[in-house]
């Protein structure tokens, strides 16, 4: 038993603590897979931690979390940056997705059961309408779809690693669905995958998750290999390909006053 004189804080602290890493760690992810902390600039803490009314200790720990998820990196002396898109991060994020996700679906479709297939439905259907809109949440609700189709299976690791590939690949899914119409192929090929994951038919799906993920692939390489420059990443080193980005002007603004609770 805890001694009264014992100062120690209480279990809560500490959770309370880890939560608000955590919450940070989605919002600060969120910023950055919409566009809304740019590359190629300093994230400044400073004034990040002021609008979301946070100390700059659980913020860096965020970052340092998000740089592990490949979203950031960090410069001696420089600090934090968001990492531009690239097309040797695309072939690679989409290589392990090629070899992990298309079987990954066709396993979980003979394990689903009827909440799992309502679930992965809905998913879709959302996905559709928010696509359709223009939306700029149509990189989470991709996550979301795809995610249907895998966590049924139940394969833990698989499916931590498989969510942390999506997470990565959100930004380029975006940039996939930029050209306009584009969402009216995802979607046919969604539903096309959608009604045999239904059907429990695993080769087909995973024949043609496969077949997608293929193809987004491919136009990638294309949208990514037009408009890129040669530039030299923060910090000095070598030149590196980066994809042309709107001026700063051109961007949109950092909500101001969000606070995490």
């Amino acid at each position: 038993m805890m001694d009264a004189t014992d100062k120690r804080p209480a279990l809560s602290a500490y959770l309370e603590v880890r939560t608000l890493s955590d919450r940070l760690v989605e919002v600060v992810r969120d910023f950055i897979l919409s566009g809304e902390i740019p590359p190629d600039v300093p994230i400044r803490q400073d004034a990040l931690a002021a609008q979301l009314r946070v100390s700059k200790i659980p913020l860096r720990e965020a970052l340092a979390r998000l740089e592990q998820d490949g979203l950031v990196v960090s410069h001696p002396n420089r600090g934090f940056f968001v990492r531009p898109l690239s097309a040797e991060e695309a072939e690679e994020v989409y290589a392990l997705r090629l070899q992990l996700e298309p079987e990954a679906a066709a396993y979980a479709c003979l394990r689903a059961n009827e909440a799992d297939q309502d679930a992965a439905k809905r998913a879709l259907a959302l996905l559709d309408e928010e696509a359709s809109a223009g939306r700029p949440n149509v990189g989470a609700l991709n996550r979301a779809f795809h995610m249907a189709l895998v966590q049924p299976g139940g394969r833990r690791i698989t499916t931590d690693i498989v969510m942390r590939l999506h997470v990565m690949a959100d930004r380029y899914v975006r940039k996939h669905l930029e050209p306009r119409g584009r969402h009216v192929r995802a979607e046919a090929e969604h539903r096309e995958i959608l009604d045999c994951w239904l059907a429990r038919k695993p080769d087909k799906v995973a024949a043609l998750v496969r077949r997608h993920l293929e193809r987004t692939l491919e136009d990638l390489r294309a949208e990514l290999g037009e408009g890129n420059e040669t530039a030299a990443p923060p910090g000095g080193g070598a030149a590196r390909k980066r994809v042309r980005r709107a001026p700063m002007s051109a961007r949109p603004a950092m909500p101001s006053g969000r606070q995490i609770r």
